[in-house]
């Protein structure tokens, strides 16, 4: 692969991941052909930065759970506000690394 579209994806993207998994997901990207390469680059990451506002406004009705795909979770937030607040607040810690996590697992699941 191109050292400067791997550089370009890091650059755009690096919000998207957790900084602990930069320099693996530069060496898988190293490897990769580029027929896997165009598959990668139509991918649309989920925001962290936009999930933690939701979360902030909305939280309590689980509506960022529900964003990222946790529906459980999302359905128990709502029907009890939150856990009464404390979920909630708890996940404005917790969620943009979630978020990144699972960002991670979707770039590992096309590699």
């Amino acid at each position: 692969m191109d050292q400067q579209k791997i550089d370009m994806f890091m650059l755009t993207n690096q919000k998207f991941f957790p900084a602990d998994k930069m320099i693996y997901i530069r060496e898988r990207l190293s490897t990769l052909d580029e027929g896997k390469w165009a598959m990668i680059s139509t991918v649309e990451f989920k925001d962290p930065t936009l999930i933690l506002i939701i979360s902030i406004f909305l939280g309590s009705l689980g509506i960022d759970r529900f964003m990222i795909g946790d529906v459980g979770m999302g359905i128990l937030k709502l029907l009890t506000a939150g856990l009464c607040g404390i979920l909630t607040i708890i996940d404005w810690f917790i969620i943009m690394n979630k978020v990144k996590e699972l960002n991670f697992n979707t770039l590992m699941t096309i590699l």
